[in-house]
């Protein structure tokens, strides 16, 4: 049989990689552009969208011309993407509105409150699975339309399209010929009804926003349209899968079945518990999504989003220059006086699930005489796993299940102190593939799979390390009251 390959884009906070994969799935090579992150004196975060489009064509040129394939050979595209990130484009220019927004950014609390104070914010959670928060895109197209010169007009006219990054790519990548997202990426928005399947009329208005304006809404693994990357390609080629970054996770650690979760650790982290067909809405913070819809057949999860966790790794290097390098963290934090009782609360800016504060501050508490700058690392790092419990615990009350295994991914868990607190606060295996691309394996997998490239047995591909946890109850208890104690001191409510 000819060979042929898979090429996945993975679009991400920090910057876009494109992926090779052979016809058994192995992931050949990998290419990488990083973009700007554009932050302003408010804290507002944004990105150049069409830096990230120039970015997505460049970097698969490179993937190429570097790994030497025949690209005559390239069966199909695969994209995952960076979810939450919102923006609006020109129908006929193709040319953005404005820069993106960031998932991380929260400048538009101040329209979620006056939702709230409207009375909608209950509805808009039982509809979409989602508590109202600036973190997800309905909130932040609102604001765009609002806070943006000639963007309202422009939307009264139809001019419009409106979409997470996932839509805007294809957009670009098709020449405007496909306006489509899927249905992982839909269910984020805060405008999708997960239950009817369908963009919302009701909470579209709400939020200013007419759901004929919004993308066509496409199984995860479907036909999202043809693209030759600019002249790359001599003819087009199918763009045949759409994930989220986290849902392709999820897909690509194999968690397909319920009750098996993943955690991805990226500049934020999601960490997602399969619950199968039927939706579950949670009591205890968390949220419900779609995992994707796929053959027609729907899978639904449990999501805890947090903003920041690969992100304080970044901030202990660049901001307060505690490290040079990500790679120093797991030396300092074997360095730390165990016994020092330091906590750190990244709320940078909020918290998101389980407490969903918005007006958070982040803190160092528990400075004593023994706290030096290893300490304060430690902190930096073990916040990850104290915030990701928070969401596992959650996710626990909510359904009954007990967590015994965790499926990790994302440069994080290459930390082995990070990876075996983690395992030890969780009292839970904990499961590191030695691959670090799992959205982009999990969106090429899918992409194999809908062509008929790939087979099921694909998924026993990745081989894990194993992490079981050591605590005893009595030092679990003891470390993770300190820390609830710590965030109940930054909550504003």
């Amino acid at each position: 049989m000819p060979e042929r390959y898979i090429i996945s884009i993975d679009q991400s906070t920090q910057g876009t990689k494109a992926l090779l994969f052979d016809g058994g799935g192995a992931l050949l090579k990998r290419t990488d552009l990083a973009h700007r992150q554009i932050i302003d004196d408010r804290g507002w975060v944004s990105h150049d969208p069409v830096e990230i489009y120039r970015n997505t064509v460049l970097a698969v040129k490179a993937l190429i011309e570097e790994s030497g394939i025949d690209k005559e050979k390239v069966a199909g595209i695969g994209i995952s993407n960076q979810r939450e990130t919102s923006l609006a484009w020109d129908r006929l220019t193709g040319e953005p509105a404005a820069d993106a927004i960031v998932w991380q950014c929260s400048r538009a609390a101040g329209i979620c409150e006056r939702i709230e104070r409207q009375g909608f914010g209950e509805m808009i959670r039982q509809r979409t699975g989602l508590k109202l928060s600036p973190y997800f895109p309905a909130s932040k197209i609102a604001w765009l339309l609002e806070e943006v010169e000639g963007v309202k007009e422009k939307a009264e006219r139809h001019e419009l399209c409106y979409g997470t990054m996932d839509a805007w790519l294809v957009y670009k990548l098709t020449n405007g010929r496909s306006y489509k997202t899927d249905f992982s990426n839909a269910s984020r928005t805060q405008l999708f009804n997960i239950f009817k399947l369908k963009w919302d009329e009701e909470i579209c208005g709400i939020f200013g926003i007419d759901p004929l304006d919004l993308p066509e809404v496409c199984d995860s693994d479907s036909y999202f349209g043809e693209t030759d990357f600019e002249g790359l390609f001599s003819g087009p080629v199918p763009i045949h899968a759409v994930l989220g970054d986290s849902h392709g996770a999820l897909f690509g650690q194999g968690c397909l079945k319920k009750g098996m979760m993943k955690s991805t650790y990226g500049t934020g982290s999601s960490i997602m518990m399969n619950i199968g067909e039927t939706p579950v809405l949670s009591k205890h913070g968390v949220v419900t999504s779609l995992a994707w819809m796929m053959n027609g057949t729907v899978s639904y999860v449990l999501e805890g989003n947090i903003n920041y966790t690969g992100a304080v790794i970044t901030w202990l290097k660049d901001e307060v220059h505690m490290i040079s390098s990500p790679g120093e963290t797991e030396a300092l934090c074997r360095e730390a006086d165990q016994t020092d009782s330091l906590y750190f609360v990244p709320a940078f800016t909020g918290l998101g699930a389980p407490y969903w504060d918005s007006r958070a501050k982040g803190s160092l508490t528990g400075i004593t005489r023994t706290t030096g700058r290893a300490e304060i690392v430690r902190a930096g790092v073990e916040c990850i796993a104290y915030q990701i419990a928070d969401i596992v615990n959650a996710m626990g009350r909510d359904t009954g299940l007990q967590a015994e295994e965790i499926r990790v991914d994302g440069g994080p868990a290459k930390n082995r102190y990070l990876m075996q607190f983690q395992s030890d606060i969780l009292n839970a295996r904990v499961m590191v593939p030695e691959a670090e691309e799992l959205s982009g394996i999990g969106v090429a997998y899918a992409a194999g799979l809908a062509l008929h490239i790939y087979e099921e047995d694909i998924f026993n591909r990745l081989d894990r390390r194993v992490y079981e946890p050591g605590f005893t109850e009595c030092r679990r208890k003891q470390k993770y009251d300190g820390w609830k104690e710590a965030v109940n001191s930054v909550l504003s409510r």
